[in-house]
C-alpha cells in the first residue's frame, strides 16, 4: 500500500466562544473525542487554533457556538481561509444537565451538533455594506428608545409637579411641551425647594430629549442612502420606507446563501405558521420566534397597505366575509409580504455596490 492509499481521517472541530478565550473539540466521524485545547481569543489564538485542528485529519467543517457575537473574529479569519463553519445553538437543557457544563464539554457538544447537522445554520457575514447598517441601526434602535423613556418620565414628574407649574404643562402637545420644559431658567439655589427642583429636572431631561432627537435625525441621513444603495428596488415597494427596508436586510444578512427558501426567510422573521396537529386536530400555531424586530417591520407594512393600498383592503374584505378576524388577517399578509419581499432582497445580489 503506498502512502497514497492510506485513508485520510475525517474530522469536525467545535469551538466554545468567550470574550476571552476558545474553547475548541475534535472528533472523528463516529463522535469520538479525539483532543481539546483553550486558545486567546485574539488573531494569533484564531491561527492557532486552526493550526492545531489541522493535524488531526481532514477538517470538514467547525461548528461554533456564538458566531455571531464572541465568535465574531474567529468566523471570519475561518471564512477567509476556506473553512465550512456552521453556527450552533447552545446545548439544550436535557443533555446539559446530564453531561454537565464546562468550556471542553460545550466545545465537544458543538462538535457533535455540526457532525450530526442538528440546530445548525450558516453565520451571517460581518463585513461590508449589511454590516455597517446594522452598526448604525444599534445607535439609532438605543436612541429612539432612550428619548421614548425620556418623555416618559417628563410626563411622570408633570404628573406629580405643584400644581401651577402642573397646569402650565399637562396640556401642551410634546413638541411644544419639550420646547417650554427645556426654556426654563431656575434658580440654582433654590433647588432644595419641589417647584424649583422638579424645573430643574424638567430642563434636564428636555434637553436630553433635544439631543436625542438631533442624533436620530443625523443616523437617518446616513441610513437612507445607504438603504437605497443597498437595493433601490426594496425601497420602492408600497409601504416599505427606510426603517422597514434596512431591518429586513440586516435580518437576511449580507450572504442569502443561508436563507435556503423564502420559506426559511418567513421562518426567520417569525411569520410561518407552527404545525401543532394531534390526533384527530389539524391546526397551526402563531409562530413567537424568529427575529422579533423583522416581524414587527412586516406589520408595520401590512398596516400601511391595509391604509393605503386598494389590493390589500380588497384583499381583507374577502377574508372578513370568510370569517378571519382582522388579526388573523394580518398574520396572513405579513406572510404573503414576506414572500414578496424575499425575492426582492435576493434578487438584488448582483447589483450591490462593490
Amino acid at each position: 500500500m503506498t502512502p497514497h492509499d492510506v485513508p485520510v481521517l475525517e474530522v469536525v472541530g467545535g469551538v466554545d466562544t468567550h470574550q476571552d478565550t476558545h474553547t475548541a473539540a475534535v472528533i472523528d466521524a463516529v463522535g469520538r473525542v479525539l483532543g481539546t485545547e483553550q486558545f486567546p481569543a485574539t488573531p494569533a489564538g484564531y491561527a492557532a487554533l486552526l493550526a492545531w485542528m489541522h493535524p488531526f485529519g481532514r477538517l470538514l467543517r467547525i461548528g461554533i457556538a456564538g458566531a455571531g457575537a464572541y465568535g465574531a473574529g474567529l468566523a471570519r479569519v475561518l471564512d477567509d481561509k476556506g473553512v465550512e463553519i456552521v453556527e450552533v445553538d447552545r446545548p439544550d437543557r436535557r443533555t446539559r444537565r446530564f453531561q454537565g457544563k464546562s468550556d471542553p464539554i460545550d466545545a465537544v457538544q458543538a462538535a457533535k451538533t455540526a457532525l450530526a447537522g442538528q440546530r445548525t445554520g450558516t453565520p451571517k457575514q460581518r463585513v461590508g455594506h449589511i454590516e455597517a447598517l446594522r452598526n448604525l441601526r444599534v445607535a439609532r434602535r438605543s436612541a429612539v428608545d432612550q428619548r421614548a423613556d425620556t418623555q416618559r418620565q417628563i410626563k411622570a414628574l408633570i404628573i406629580t409637579a405643584p400644581d401651577d407649574l402642573r397646569g402650565q404643562l399637562r396640556h401642551l402637545p410634546t413638541k411644544q411641551l419639550i420646547a417650554a420644559c427645556a426654556a426654563f431658567e431656575p434658580n440654582r439655589d433654590d433647588a432644595a425647594t419641589s417647584a424649583t427642583a422638579t424645573k430643574i429636572a424638567l430642563r434636564s431631561l428636555a434637553r436630553r430629549h433635544q439631543q436625542l432627537s438631533t442624533e436620530i435625525i443625523d443616523l437617518d441621513e446616513l441610513l437612507e442612502p445607504l438603504v437605497t444603495a443597498i437595493n433601490p428596488t426594496l425601497m420602492a415597494v408600497h409601504g416599505v420606507g427606510p426603517d422597514t427596508a434596512g431591518q429586513l436586510l440586516v435580518t437576511a444578512g449580507d450572504n442569502h446563501d443561508r436563507l435556503t427558501s423564502e420559506a426559511a426567510f418567513a421562518m426567520l422573521c417569525g411569520v410561518a405558521p407552527i404545525p401543532a396537529s394531534s390526533g384527530k386536530t389539524t391546526r397551526h400555531r402563531l409562530n413567537r420566534g424568529g427575529d422579533r424586530q423583522a416581524n414587527a417591520a412586516l406589520y408595520r407594512i401590512a398596516l400601511v397597505r391595509l391604509r393605503w393600498d386598494p389590493r390589500t383592503r380588497t384583499y381583507m374584505d374577502r377574508r372578513t366575509q370568510d370569517g378571519l378576524s382582522k388579526k388573523e388577517i394580518i398574520r396572513c399578509l405579513k406572510r404573503y409580504i414576506a414572500r414578496e419581499l424575499y425575492q426582492i432582497i435576493t434578487k438584488n445580489d448582483h447589483e450591490r455596490p462593490a
